[in-house]
């Protein structure tokens, strides 16, 4: 267990069942009863399933929804935190629905992503059930700050270079990537690593859900991009490490992209989006 730098760590590599709650909730809990970790991490929708449609809506819970309080009365028995994805009503909006990764600590207190970037395109049509998260918080923790993102994010490097300057030791990443995209996702996720010189982890759930196969392969590479654990492909399975904080500062003072990185940058950046927008806006009046 946690000892102030250091860390035990469980990435759980699920096949959900497609809109059954119960039978996850309970595989999840005994993952949690079971495992002596820190910090065990599910999959993106690992609460009910990647492919669910409309029957979201109905399947999605508040944050003091009936699932998560008793993730989080587990948390608290166990001592452990826990991250799991899931749809998450909106607390204020009748009908809106995020796609929702959440951090539960062993306080039993509950912290939320909100999916920023969802997929709609091939046979991904995530706007059609959710809406867009607005903020890109980071979660104190006893061993260390987190940032999260949910599976597309790893495409946009702002995301990462985000959460990395407002602190964050482990970027941690919950997919639903199925086989088609796996070549793409293993190639970025070493490479947040090293730009951001962080731990970075990626769970994945497994199997078939309808006409999508998702290849399991939860891993983790340390901050000067090494692999230090991977779960086999198309297999449901939990790995677990221990891993040493003290190693993001080192590669840190080796490599300080961090400290050299330029935030007006992302002003310029913004500007040219703007100004590529207006242009092609007048070019079409």
């Amino acid at each position: 267990m946690s000892d102030g730098l250091c860390m035990n760590l469980s990435l759980v590599t699920m096949r959900p069942a497609i809109a059954d709650k119960k039978t996850n909730l309970a595989t999840m809990k005994k993952h949690i009863q079971t495992l002596k970790s820190d910090l065990i991490v599910f999959g993106e929708m690992n609460l009910t399933g990647y492919r669910c449609k409309d029957e979201l809506r109905d399947l999605a819970e508040p944050l003091d929804g009936p699932s998560v309080n008793e993730i989080a009365t587990l948390a608290k028995k166990e001592n452990k935190h826990i991250i799991f994805g899931m749809p998450l009503l909106d607390e204020h909006r009748q009908g809106i629905v995020y796609n929702a990764a959440l951090l539960i600590h062993p306080s039993g207190t509950v912290d939320v992503y909100r999916k920023w970037f969802l997929p709609t395109f091939g046979p991904f049509k995530e706007k059609l059930y959710f809406d867009e998260g607005e903020n890109l918080p980071t979660f104190q923790t006893s061993f260390g700050t987190i940032g999260i993102l949910i599976c597309y994010e790893i495409f946009f490097p702002e995301i990462a270079k985000s959460l990395s300057l407002q602190g964050a030791d482990i970027l941690i990443c919950i997919s639903a990537s199925p086989s088609v995209t796996r070549y793409y996702f293993e190639t970025l996720i070493p490479a947040r690593a090293i730009e951001n010189t962080t731990y970075f982890v990626y769970v994945n759930i497994v199997g078939p859900q309808e006409d999508l196969v998702f290849w399991g392969g939860s891993q983790l590479y340390d901050p000067l991009g090494k692999q230090v654990i991977k779960a086999p492909y198309f297999k449901e399975s939990t790995i677990s490490t221990d891993i040493d904080m003290n190693l993001v500062a080192q590669a840190r003072a080796n490599r300080p992209v961090v400290r050299d990185i330029k935030p007006e940058i992302y002003q310029d950046l913004y500007q040219y989006a703007r100004y590529k927008q207006k242009r092609q806006k007048n070019d079409h009046s």
